[in-house]
C-alpha cells in the first residue's frame, strides 16, 4: 500500500509541475483578455489548465492488471480484461508482447455555442462573421418555437497527455493526434441544422426516436443515477433525453447544462456513425482502434470546465445534471458550455 501511495504521489507531483509550467507561460495573456458576452472567452489556457481540469480523474490507471490509484473513477463496463502479458503485430505481421494499459484520458473537448462561428475555447474568438442559424436557449432558428432550444457545436483534438509528454506509451494514442486540433465544425454539417436532412443520413432516427424506443430510456436515466449508462441502449443519454435524431434541436429548454450536455452527447454518436470517432475500449482496442457505429457510452464521461468547472469530479453519460451540475449556469455571459470528453483506453504498450 505504502508503494502504491509514493506512485500516486509522484504522478500528481508530475502533473503538478508540468501544468504549472503551462499555466505560468500562458496565464498574462489568458488574463489579459477580454469577456463578450456574445462570444466569452472560457479562460481554459494559463491557470485554467490547473484549476478547471479534474485530474484525480485518470485514476484508476491499470498496468498489467495493476491498479494505481482508485479514487478517481472507476473501471467502465465493457473495458478490456486482459493478463497480464498482451501480443500484437508489428507492421511486419509479427507478434509483439506488451503490458496491458488502461487508463482514463482527457482526450477531446466540444464547446456547445448560440452564437455561429463563437469559440469560447478559443479564446472567445469568432471563427467566422456568419450569423445564420443563431440558437440558444427558448429560440430556434427556423420556427422560432417558444419551447425549443438550438446550439452549434466545434469538436476539438485535445490530447492533454500527450501535450504535457505524460503517461503515453508508444503506440497508445488513438487517432496520432499530437497537439490541440480544430476536428470539426457543426455549422458546416446542414444536418445538423435541418432534421429532415438528417433523418435521410440516419434513416434509423425512425426506429429509436419514438415513444416506444424513447420509453426503454427511463432504465437508462435509472441507471446513470447511481452509476455506468446501460451500453446497449445506444439511443439513450440517460436524464438527459434522446441521443436521435443527431441534430442541435432539442424539444425543452428548461436547463442549459442537461441540454447543452444531450447535444455533446449528440455530436459523440454522430461521429461515430460516421466513423469518424474510434473504439478505444475492450478487448478488439487493445492492438487497433476500430469502428464504433454507434455510441459506446462507457467508453466516455464527461466534465464541464466552462462555465463553472466542474473541477472535482467529472459524470457519465445521461447522469441527472441535479447530481452535477444543474447550478452551472449563468445568464448573459455563462449561456455558452465547454465540456471535456474523458475517454476510456485500453492498449497493449509494446515492449
Amino acid at each position: 500500500m505504502s508503494g502504491m501511495a509514493t506512485a500516486r504521489s509522484y504522478i500528481r507531483a508530475a502533473l503538478t509541475a508540468g501544468l504549472l509550467a503551462v499555466g505560468l507561460a500562458n496565464a498574462a495573456s489568458a488574463e489579459s483578455a477580454g469577456s463578450n458576452p456574445a462570444c466569452p472567452n472560457a479562460r481554459l489556457f494559463g491557470m485554467g489548465m490547473i484549476t478547471h481540469i479534474c485530474w484525480d480523474c485518470i485514476f484508476p490507471m491499470r498496468v498489467s492488471k495493476a491498479p494505481i490509484g482508485g479514487s478517481g473513477g472507476s473501471v467502465p463496463p465493457g473495458a478490456a480484461d486482459p493478463g497480464p502479458l498482451c501480443l500484437c503485430k508489428d507492421n511486419n505481421g509479427v507478434y509483439r508482447p506488451g503490458a496491458p494499459y488502461s487508463m482514463w484520458k482527457p482526450a477531446r473537448l466540444v464547446e456547445v455555442v448560440r452564437v455561429p462561428y463563437c469559440s469560447p475555447v478559443l479564446g472567445g474568438e469568432m471563427l467566422q462573421r456568419d450569423l445564420t442559424h443563431v440558437g440558444g436557449p427558448g429560440y430556434d432558428s427556423a420556427t422560432a418555437g417558444q419551447h425549443l432550444a438550438f446550439y452549434q457545436y466545434h469538436y476539438f483534438a485535445f490530447p492533454l497527455l500527450v501535450m504535457l509528454d505524460l503517461f503515453m506509451q508508444s503506440g497508445c494514442n488513438p487517432g496520432g493526434f499530437m497537439d490541440m486540433d480544430l476536428m470539426y465544425l457543426s455549422e458546416l454539417d446542414p444536418t445538423w441544422n435541418d432534421d429532415e436532412l438528417a433523418f435521410y443520413l440516419n434513416p434509423e432516427s425512425a426506429i429509436f426516436a419514438n415513444p416506444i424506443a424513447q420509453a426503454a430510456c427511463a432504465a437508462d436515466a435509472a441507471a446513470a443515477t447511481v452509476g455506468p449508462p446501460l451500453r446497449k441502449l445506444f439511443w439513450c443519454a440517460g436524464a438527459w433525453g434522446g441521443v436521435y435524431p443527431l441534430t442541435g434541436h432539442v424539444r425543452t429548454n428548461a436547463s442549459p447544462p442537461r441540454t447543452t450536455s444531450l447535444l455533446a452527447t449528440r455530436a459523440l454518436a454522430a461521429l461515430h456513425r460516421r466513423g469518424l470517432a474510434l473504439q478505444t475500449m475492450g478487448d478488439e482496442a487493445m492492438c487497433e482502434n476500430p469502428i464504433q457505429v454507434t455510441l459506446p457510452k462507457t467508453q466516455y464521461k464527461l466534465e464541464q470546465v466552462y462555465p463553472v468547472p466542474e473541477a472535482n469530479g467529472n459524470h457519465w453519460l445521461g447522469e441527472p445534471t441535479y447530481l452535477w451540475g444543474e447550478w452551472r449556469n449563468i445568464p448573459a455571459v455563462g449561456e455558452d458550455f465547454v465540456h471535456l470528453i474523458w475517454r476510456w483506453d485500453d492498449c497493449c504498450a509494446k515492449f
